[in-house]
């Protein structure tokens, strides 16, 4: 097996230097593989790869017999080459775009495929690189009539394949090198699907979808993942989680996924009362009870045609809606009250709640039978407290969705902070997380949001009162501003000394001169309590 050698040369700029190189290497018995030069100033650097059929040249022979060059002034063995950096990122910025792309040269073989391109086509890099494009089988090659010099944009095709059938909008271009001659051809891919969610979410403001749902823990990963997989398909899905950790906002994005052209209608059962709650999801007909209109109403599982309805807090729903939402699951048909007439609906059921319906169902108070019915795709999102390393992410996003809509300057979270946050139990999950950063945002001015502005439900009295005290503090009776200040810096400058291990560090602390601080403290008579190893 060829080994191969990896150098950096270093040479004194002269002309020579390449062929200098080649002739050495080759009186050597070794073969270039690749040699690239860039000049800098007065000096040529040299990057070689060069392979060796039968063994690798020990490091001193390597150097002994580069050595021999003229002008050569450094030589280092390096791991990866210029042209392999260029290459790697080129790859890793193909393989993390949402659209497909796909090169050939001038013959036809494929020479870049991506990885959307890869999944598109159900295939692997290795496979396909180097082979010739009609060997994919597409239904359309028209990429091959770009190296007669032909253009497209935005061409409709579909692709059928074992993974399902795929619709995108085709761009190809010819590849020119520098004389305009044509090198290959290229063609992009952009999802149709992909498209269409993006008019989405810029035309319809309350669109949904999982890149919203900030997390990469194991198991938000994992449910994001499994809710993908099912979003498409009609059956019932149960949401379970604690009160906070976004099973509307999941939902939401379950709809958007489904490609389901109806509306998203989300419903909290535990707001309303049996009676309302009972008209508002299967609507009523004229003069059905007293107050009841005349022309009578549609109900939400009807507004919801070919969309979703989302019923929150199911396991608050009184038994009277329990059973005809049974019905509706079981028939797909609902009955208006105070109607005779069936009303076919098609509406997909997402549920929510953050009750044990398994203890509901032990006592009584939620049906077994609708507790089956809805339980088909269960989904889990775990608590803020069991999903610690998403703490920093959604921080971060939420003060970015802050300084958006504040229009105030980016600012960012310190360490301590951060620890502060990581510690606390989140009782109220990411609901209590994003108020406790948009508190932050706002009582801070700074661009650096300390941990005396991470405060928690508890906290805010305290901190309220402290706030009167610094405007009034203890001590003075006086009401002048200079007066005012005086105490309020006689304040800081001791809280200082006590959170610090000596004057030096507390002036660094409050970013002013170590003989500053020493003229403060002799101006406001400060005694200094001594601590083991204080020193000023």
């Amino acid at each position: 097996m060829p080994l191969n050698l990896k150098l950096k040369l270093l040479f004194t700029d002269r002309i020579g230097i390449v062929a200098d190189v080649a002739a050495l290497i080759a009186e050597n018995s070794l073969n270039i593989i690749s040699m690239e030069v860039e000049r800098k100033d007065n000096r040529a650097e040299v990057w070689l790869e060069a392979e060796n059929s039968e063994h690798t040249p020990v490091r001193e022979d390597v150097f002994r017999m580069l050595g021999k060059i003229p002008d050569l002034r450094e030589i280092s063995f390096v791991r990866t080459l210029p042209h392999e950096e260029r290459e790697n990122r080129f790859r890793v910025v193909l393989d993390n775009i949402s659209d497909g792309v796909i090169s050939v040269d001038r013959d036809g073989n494929i020479t870049i495929i991506n990885r959307i391109a890869r999944k598109i086509l159900n295939c692997e890099n290795s496979e396909v690189i180097g082979k010739e494009i009609k060997s994919l089988n597409l239904s359309d090659p028209t990429i091959l009539e770009c190296l007669n010099g032909k253009r497209f944009t935005n061409v409709k095709k579909n692709l059928i394949n074992r993974k399902g059938r795929f619709q995108f909008f085709a761009t190809g271009r010819p590849i020119n090198d520098s004389s305009g001659r044509i090198m290959g051809a290229v063609e992009i891919g952009k999802d149709m699907k992909e498209i269409k969610m993006l008019a989405q979410s810029v035309s319809q403001p309350d669109f949904v979808t999982f890149s919203e749902f900030i997390g990469e823990s194991p198991s938000v990963s994992e449910a994001i993942s499994f809710a993908q997989k099912i979003a498409v398909t009609d059956s019932v899905v149960s949401i379970r989680g604690e009160s906070g950790t976004g099973k509307e906002l999941f939902a939401g994005a379950i709809h958007s996924e489904s490609g389901r052209e109806g509306a998203f209608v989300p419903v909290n059962c535990a707001a309303l009362p049996e009676s309302l709650l009972e008209s508002e999801l299967f609507g009523y007909v004229g003069g059905a009870f007293t107050g009841a209109g005349k022309q009578g109403k549609s109900g939400l599982f009807e507004t919801a045609s070919n969309g979703t309805v989302f019923l929150d807090e199911i396991g608050e729903m009184p038994p009277g809606p329990q059973a005809k939402m049974l019905r509706v699951i079981q028939e797909r048909k609902v009955r208006r009250i105070g109607g005779t007439k069936e009303i076919p609906v098609n509406a997909r059921i997402i549920t929510a709640t953050n009750r044990n319906l398994e203890q509901l169902v032990k006592k009584k108070q939620f049906r077994e039978d609708l507790y089956y019915r809805i339980n088909v795709l269960p989904i889990h999102i775990p608590p803020l407290r069991e999903r610690g390393e998403d703490i920093p992410i959604l921080a971060e996003h939420f003060l970015f969705q802050l300084g958006t809509r504040l229009g105030k300057d980016a600012q960012f979270l310190t360490k301590t902070a951060l620890n502060k946050l990581c510690r606390h139990n989140w009782p109220g999950n990411v609901r209590e997380l994003k108020n406790v950063i948009e508190r932050a945002a706002i009582l801070c001015d700074a661009e650096q949001i300390g941990a005396d502005h991470i405060l928690f439900s508890f906290e805010v009295g305290k901190s309220m009162e402290g706030m009167k005290n610094r405007i009034h503090p203890v001590g003075s009776d006086s009401h002048s501003l200079r007066a005012l200040l005086d105490v309020y810096e006689k304040q800081i400058v001791t809280e200082a000394l006590e959170k610090s291990d000596s004057i030096r560090k507390a002036a660094k602390f409050l970013g002013i001169s170590h003989t500053t601080l020493m003229n403060k403290l002799k101006k406001h008579s400060v005694t200094m309590q001594k601590k083991a190893g204080f020193s000023s």
